[in-house]
């Protein structure tokens, strides 16, 4: 069956995908505002801060298309809820770190969870949902997820204020409780009946050589700013580009690749994957160094860092669900080319933002504009990248979309300090951080603007309504007969949406 959005069922399916998305997404910022007392209590330099959040994204951004094509074969539903309970679970780990070690392997099995319900989470939209109301769906669930991402920061200077900071991972246990609940008793299950009824292996060789490349670029980029280590660094670049082109030939070769070559048979699916890491490579830094510079620099406290960007939560919340849908009428090209420019703006007046700082007069409005190009850019991107696949391939374009992001902020978090001459405990000198961190907004700035003339250059105003039609696929429909839902007793052929 194809839920709707004026229907209570496809009201709650929706806030069970918003709910479990968001919950990854809270984690990811509330960590952010999280690391400088996380440094000073485990005794932490700026490379374990990185690695920090670099654990979570490499075994996130490594996995997310296994994540995706699990979902596709043996149910997006079941492999979404899998996703959460480990997530919760790698949740408690992180909780009783005793060590900086510690808390970065909890935090790449958190990641592992994240690889598996991010994409299960668009996945089970972009398949349940009527095409009348995909494009609405995507942007409620892009606005009210970037709601959890926005509303992170403040829940988690609250929390370090308070309890301190192991309680922002023990708050995940509650949530994924209710998430749960909600996708069990309201969410139907689908997958690629294509897939499911494939018979070959799972790719493991590309999936291993998929992280182990992500691995060795990151730490070459990491461990760059170290004169003595830039040997190591080198050698570890060079090991990562061999894995990634050996990824690329296997995936290119394999009968059953973890990546189907015909995913990117849309040219608009290339091009909005290719904004994607300009965009989220932009967006890894200023997150970064962002919540770093108010508290070290500015001397704001955690809460006070955390309800600086309260304007991108309000305008996450309020415009997001609009962006869709504008872009189901006049096509993604001009939100998406739009809303980049804005948000470039905003850091460039993020790079204001030094010792002494004004929250009125300096964050606020940084904050606001910024906000204001993210809300009219996300929702339009996703949507696009969901239309521009197939519908069987739905998991696997979601979690190729998911994995480019998570790449390119995995990238930007380990070299934009290398970049800028960011290394070691600068992050507690407020002069050096503070030179170091107006020239990385000016950087994250212009990847910002990148973004925006390739999406002018290369989004079509009629990409939504361009989506692939692929095969017929015979997939069983949910229908309810004397209150028994279930499929129905012969397959009925349906062709994915376009």
């Amino acid at each position: 069956m194809e839920l709707r959005l004026s229907q209570g069922a496809g009201r709650w399916a929706l806030t069970a995908t918003i709910l479990g998305s968001g919950l990854a997404m809270l984690d990811a910022t509330i960590v952010n505002v999280a690391l400088p007392r996380i440094g000073r209590d485990l005794g932490a330099g700026l490379e374990g801060l990185q690695w920090t959040l670099n654990g979570y994204t490499l075994s996130l951004a490594a996995l997310i298309l296994l994540g995706g094509a699990l979902g596709d074969r043996y149910g997006r539903r079941k492999v979404f809820l899998v996703g959460v309970v480990w997530f919760a679970l790698a949740s408690l780990l992180c909780a009783t770190a005793p060590n900086v070690g510690w808390l970065v392997a909890a935090r790449v099995l958190q990641g592992i969870g994240g690889a598996l319900l991010t994409p299960g989470s668009l996945a089970l939209i972009q398949a349940s949902f009527h095409p009348d109301d995909r494009a609405r769906a995507v942007g409620a669930w892009s606005g009210l997820s970037g709601v959890a991402a926005a509303i992170g920061p403040f829940v988690g200077g609250w929390i370090i204020a308070g309890p301190g900071w192991r309680w922002a991972f023990l708050l995940n246990l509650p949530v994924a409780v209710l998430v749960v609940a909600v996708t069990l008793r309201h969410v139907p299950e689908s997958r690629d009946e294509i897939a499911a009824a494939a018979r070959g292996r799972f790719d493991m060789l590309g999936t291993a050589l998929g992280a182990l490349a992500l691995a060795a670029i990151t730490y070459a980029l990491i461990v760059a700013a170290e004169p003595g280590r830039r040997p190591l660094a080198a050698v570890c670049a060079a090991a990562g580009v061999a894995l990634a082109a050996a990824f690329v030939y296997v995936e290119r070769h394999r009968a059953d690749p973890m990546l189907p070559v015909d995913v990117f048979a849309s040219g608009q699916f290339v091009a909005v994957n290719v904004v994607t890491f300009v965009v989220y490579a932009a967006l890894g830094g200023v997150f970064f160094l962002f919540t770093l510079q108010l508290q070290v620099v500015a001397g704001f406290s955690p809460i006070e860092a955390g309800t600086a960007l309260l304007p991108v939560t309000v305008l996450m919340l309020l415009l997001s669900s609009w962006a869709g849908g504008l872009a189901q009428r006049i096509g993604p090209r001009w939100p998406m080319s739009v809303g980049t420019a804005l948000a470039a703006g905003g850091v460039l007046l993020m790079s204001r933002v030094g010792l002494g700082a004004s929250y009125v007069t300096d964050v606020l409005p940084a904050a606001t504009l910024f906000g204001l190009g993210l809300s009219v850019t996300v929702a339009p991107l996703t949507a696009t990248v969901l239309a521009t696949a197939e519908q069987r391939h739905a998991g696997i374009a979601s979690g190729v979309n998911n994995a480019v992001a998570r790449a390119a902020q995995l990238l930007a978090v380990a070299g934009i300090p290398v970049l800028v001459g960011l290394s070691g405990a600068d992050y507690l000198v407020p002069s050096r951080f503070s030179d170091g961190f107006q020239a990385a907004m000016y950087v994250c700035a212009v990847g910002l603007a990148g973004g925006s003339l390739l999406s002018l250059l290369t989004i079509r105003d009629d990409a939504l309504r361009q989506a692939p039609a692929g095969p017929p696929v015979r997939r069983p429909q949910r229908v309810t007969h004397c209150a028994i839902d279930g499929t129905p007793l012969e397959p009925v052929e349906v062709r994915p949406a376009g």
